[in-house]
């Protein structure tokens, strides 16, 4: 689900939050704030039922947790603050002076209720406009209580603790024990079954590590699902994050995003065969949550990345049908105006056919493929080829077992022919740009 919060904005997706998830989000739709009741998506009552309908049919359901900043105050405070260099935030710009920001947090619709805690300056790290200057800049909150960024965040930018809005200081004792809580009320509250944790690498690994452990003792979710943003491409800094984090979590596989980037980008010229080198889904596949494409990867969007023309679909096979890591759909990839032409096709072969031992047949650098063996339940299995030079069509003599012996398979993306399997072996074929996968009729 999208971050359930009340934003700052009508329109806005929960990233922006209000009483959200960055605090924990207590107003999921249900009190008049910003001049409405509902969120974007909707009320508390609307989220709820689709959360029941969700799982009276099978599907879990992820909150989207936006833990790292806040948006759209109440009301403004004076404090001290130092400007700091956006290219290096351990570098000040200027001396300490007084500001005026948007930093106090009054919630008078809802009051106390689920909380009693009020959100002031003393909560947060840094914002990133002055209303006395009209000035947009990064400025470190100081003074009494305050400690600077937090150290425990990654370093890029010297230290990236700051992304935007008002920063949340997770250190503090009353910041921590509210997140917590909120932790463990928007499962129990909704029936949820587990996180999406957005923006990590801007937040202290201690708070994270202790809000994952914290939300599964509760009775019923210890073994929640829990999957957390760390963008970066470089698969030994996720695995040094993940040592470092020490929490049951998953990690979304960003590199192997780039690998398919990468290859849509080269074209003909990507040698197919190093497609999952470096990926997570290779180092770790249990902890992967392999993706193609996302709402940050978009053209024009803050992480542009875009892996388009036959790529995707390359890319949709290689997650959705093979036995490693948690695929996740892209929702405008299947329902949006640039659908992904065969991609409901391979996710009916992951439910139907993708079962069983792997062997692949990376043999080729524009033409690989692999073998689902099948299981006791779905015994068929499925070849899957995928190919990139553009030019010529290609074919693979693939083993798929004596099992097979004399059977004739059908190609579910719409190629014409039949391959019959003689002595367990057939002899696939796929277009010179594009996926086959071989299914027995």
């Amino acid at each position: 689900m999208p971050a359930p919060n009340k934003a700052m904005d009508k329109e806005g997706r929960g990233y922006d939050a209000y009483d959200l998830v960055m605090h924990p989000c207590w107003d999921l739709g249900e009190f008049s704030h910003k001049g409405r009741i509902a969120t974007r998506w909707g009320t508390k009552a609307e989220l709820l039922e689709s959360i029941k309908i969700a799982k009276a049919n099978g599907m879990g359901v992820l909150i989207d947790a936006v833990l790292n900043h806040k948006l759209g105050a109440d009301r403004t405070e004076t404090f001290p603050a130092v400007e700091c260099d956006p290219d290096n935030r351990l570098r000040d710009n200027a001396p300490v002076r007084n500001i005026k920001a948007w930093t106090a947090f009054d919630f008078p619709a809802r009051g106390d209720k689920y909380s009693s805690m009020k959100w002031t300056q003393e909560h947060f790290t840094g914002v990133d406009w002055d209303e006395l200057t009209k000035k947009k800049a990064i400025y470190r909150i100081v003074g009494q209580g305050h400690k600077g960024w937090s150290k425990k965040v990654d370093t890029e930018l010297g230290n990236y603790d700051y992304l935007l809005g008002i920063d949340i200081d997770f250190r503090h004792e009353a910041v921590r024990n509210d997140m917590f809580a909120w932790g463990s009320w928007v499962l129990q509250e909704t029936g949820a079954t587990g996180f999406r944790l957005d923006a990590c690498k801007h937040i202290d690994y201690t708070f994270l590590r202790q809000f994952v452990l914290n939300a599964r003792k509760q009775p019923g979710y210890e073994r929640a699902f829990v999957v957390a943003e760390f963008w970066i491409d470089s698969v030994h800094a996720i695995e040094r994050y993940m040592n470092t984090l020490r929490a049951p979590v998953s990690m979304f596989d960003v590199p192997l995003h780039h690998n398919f980037y990468r290859a849509s980008e080269q074209g003909s010229k990507f040698d197919l065969r190093t497609i999952l080198d470096g990926s997570l889904v290779q180092h770790r596949p249990n902890d992967a949550v392999t993706f193609v494409d996302n709402h940050d990867t978009a053209v024009g969007c803050s992480l542009e990345s875009w892996v388009s023309g036959i790529t995707k679909l390359i890319a949709y096979a290689l997650i959705l049908l093979r036995p490693d890591g948690h695929p996740c759909v892209y929702h405008a990839d299947l329902y949006g105006e640039g659908t992904v032409s065969g991609l409901p096709e391979l996710m009916k072969a992951r439910k139907l056919f993708a079962y069983g031992p792997l062997v692949d047949y990376f043999d080729d650098a524009h033409c690989i493929g692999f073998v689902r063996k099948g299981d006791d339940t779905h015994p068929h299995g499925c070849v899957v080829l995928c190919a990139n030079d553009g030019t010529t069509a290609h074919e693979k003599k693939i083993t798929v077992g004596a099992a097979h012996e004399g059977t004739s398979w059908k190609d579910l993306l719409g190629q014409s022919g039949r391959v019959s399997i003689i002595a367990g072996i057939g002899t696939f074929t796929c277009p010179a740009s594009g996926v086959a996968v071989w299914v027995r009729e």
